[in-house]
């Protein structure tokens, strides 16, 4: 199935616009959603992060204590790459069991990381950037989360550069202070668009093909 990595960085509204393409009808593969399934109660990830960073990683509820291991894996590199050696490969098994059923106009894997694991660009047909201003990034997650600015700060440190981001995009959406909701909307269906009729002469190019 043709398939689209979409990224972008933390408050970037690559969530919104990946809910519009699954209403559109792509059949969108969230890693983030994965990953939260994963560290929720009872999820596959829960005792081996209890083996890697004790109980205190847990709360009472049996939950991944976020707050916990935000402060520590984005303070210190070490800790994120330990984060990172239970978590993705859990999440690799989850996205390939629902890529291998999904079903629709064309594939999205959205993918905070997408950049920085420098795995996905042999895996997907195109990238598409949801890019947003630095500035308006820390505002938003501001807004939503009631994160510090210093620690929001830190967050994207750890993520790829706006540059870097934009220097792999086939496409790109964008979604800064400038931009209303309406705006991304077209914007996004302008992509979709796009994308199914890239779809469908790549599925016509394998029937003749096969």
């Amino acid at each position: 199935m043709f398939s689209i990595g979409l990224t972008g960085g933390i408050g970037s509204g690559k969530t919104q616009v990946a809910d519009w393409l699954a209403q559109w009808g792509a059949a969108v593969i969230d890693t983030d959603q994965i990953a939260h399934a994963l560290t929720a109660a009872g999820g596959g990830a829960i005792e081996p992060l209890r083996q890697a960073f004790g109980p205190q990683a847990i709360t009472a509820d049996g939950c991944l204590d976020r707050d916990w291991m935000r402060e520590r894996a984005f303070g210190d590199p070490t800790i994120r790459q330990r984060l990172e050696a239970v978590l993705h490969p859990l999440i690799d098994q989850t996205v390939q069991t629902r890529a291998a059923g999904a079903q629709g106009l064309y594939r999205v894997y959205v993918v905070p990381l997408l950049v920085e694991s420098g795995r996905w660009r042999d895996r997907v047909d195109r990238i598409c950037v949801v890019d947003c201003d630095p500035a308006t990034q820390v505002r938003r997650v501001q807004g939503r989360s009631g994160l510090t600015p210093e620690t929001i700060g830190r967050i994207m440190s750890a993520q790829a550069s706006r540059e870097d981001r934009l220097a792999v995009a086939d496409d790109i959406i964008v979604n800064d202070g400038a931009t209303d909701l309406d705006a991304l909307r077209r914007r996004s269906w302008s992509c979709h668009q796009s994308w199914c009729d890239l779809a469908s002469r790549s599925l016509r190019g394998s029937a003749i093909h096969d």
